[in-house]
């Protein structure tokens, strides 16, 4: 997994999205709710196999998203200390994302890719990228972004998606709209992007779905003023 998406709104808004590609034959999730976990609020939807999550938000002004994989694609050892979805809900909890970045112990944790935006002081976009064996953080400028998993599209794939993400933009001029009517239609916009961009071949499309694994669902969460929301679409 997975496909997400970021767009700014403005310093303060933002809406990420992330299509979850998994195997089919997966436990499946449960649908996202509040929890409260060692006396913080997390909302996500958990998943049926280790009870973490790839996506969540909490009241420590944090939103983490999670892609399988690094850079480049890896090969499984298999077994793990500890499942990923367990290492985003830690990190949701933390009152400082940049230091438990750096003293959280990733040793035996299959690598992967962490989306992260924090608001706490100010809007930050950071990306956190475990190879397996060291950790990459990146400060990212407010600007749209996509990303693929690395264990499932390669270098040609995640162009061609980043192609497409550049053409939507390009096609949508939003002048002279106001401000809330703006956030609702980026939404709508990026939601339908996540369920329709591509070229027709189910392999690559961003809805993707191959003969044992696919897009699962679509996750949107949408902060806007002092407030954030979740919304889940499970495609037919």
């Amino acid at each position: 997994m997975c496909t997400v998406t970021y767009i700014p709104i403005n310093k303060t808004d933002f809406i990420l999205t992330s299509s979850r590609d998994v195997p089919f034959s997966r436990e499946a999730a449960m649908l996202p709710k509040e929890y409260t976990e060692d006396g913080v609020k997390i909302t996500y939807p958990k998943d049926g196999k280790a009870g973490g999550t790839w996506i969540g938000y909490s009241n420590k002004n944090r939103l983490i998203c999670l892609l399988n994989g690094g850079f480049t694609n890896h090969v499984s050892n298999g077994e793990y200390r500890k499942s990923r979805g367990i290492v985003v809900k830690e990190l949701l909890k933390q009152r400082d994302i940049y230091s438990a970045l750096s003293e959280i112990n990733l040793h035996n944790i299959e690598p992967f890719t962490l989306v992260i935006v924090d608001w706490n002081d100010s809007l930050k976009l950071i990306e956190f990228v475990w190879n397996g064996t060291k950790k990459y953080l990146t400060d990212l400028p407010q600007k749209m972004h996509i990303w693929s998993s690395a264990t499932l599209y390669d270098k040609q794939m995640k162009k061609m998606r980043q192609e497409w993400f550049a053409e939507w933009q390009n096609s949508f001029c939003p002048k002279h709209i106001e401000k809330d009517e703006l956030f609702d239609l980026y939404k709508k916009r990026i939601f339908n992007f996540h369920k329709n961009a591509g070229i027709g071949n189910p392999e690559v499309d961003v809805l993707m779905r191959r003969e044992n694994v696919g897009t699962v669902s679509i996750t949107q969460v949408a902060k806007k003023n002092n407030s954030a929301g979740m919304e889940y679409f499970i495609p037919s």
